[in-house]
């Protein structure tokens, strides 16, 4: 009988993937250099040749989910505008923010907001919502006003519903789209 040994091929954007996975399965708190080297069948040492340690591990787990962020609500926004790209980007981040619990954390939660490419990511995927609001033809201080509110209602909504605060018995996805029409209906009053 004849064993082939695959091995890993190990680099940096490997491990930020096992580390995600981790991170939406048990949590960002439980994402080690330990669990990372133990998921992908290597030896912790071996983790040290594509990355310096957990804080740098953390930091580009912040930057991956936010470039995978941005395709998402750039994704659902494609061949739509005004309300229905506003609508589209917020079911998508909200979606993002269920189905990758942990990278989203991760995106939120980011250890260190002086890291170049992490400003990179986040100026990028700033840029998708604020493409989505052009159509409004808001001043440059009224847009980011409107960037600024419509991301604190998606995060805010994403972060109270995965932390189990609306457990009543009234239905989520409506109270949503009400958040978001009334965010658009605000944002065409002031056009």
């Amino acid at each position: 009988m004849i064993f082939l040994c695959t091995r890993v091929r190990l680099d940096s954007q490997t491990i930020v993937a096992a580390a995600a996975g981790i991170a939406d399965l048990n949590g960002l708190d439980n994402v080690t250099l330990t669990a990372v080297a133990d998921h992908l069948g290597v030896r912790k040492p071996s983790l040290y040749n594509h990355i310096n340690g957990l804080p740098e591990l953390k930091g580009q787990l912040a930057i991956w989910g936010t470039d995978q962020l941005r395709v998402k609500i750039s994704d659902a926004a494609i061949g739509k505008a005004r309300h229905d790209a506003i609508e589209a980007i917020a079911e998508a981040y909200r979606l993002f923010a269920k189905e990758r619990p942990g990278l989203y954390r991760a995106i939120v939660s980011s250890p260190d907001r002086d890291n170049l490419d992490l400003k990179v990511a986040i100026q990028k995927m700033m840029a998708v919502i604020s493409m989505v609001l052009e159509p409004y033809n808001l001043s440059d201080s009224d847009r980011t006003h409107a960037i600024r509110g419509l991301r604190s209602l998606m995060h805010g909504f994403a972060s109270l519903e995965e932390t189990g605060w609306f457990a009543a018995p009234v239905d989520r996805e409506e109270s949503y789209q009400r958040l978001i029409n009334i965010f658009i209906r605000g944002i065409e009053s002031s056009c």
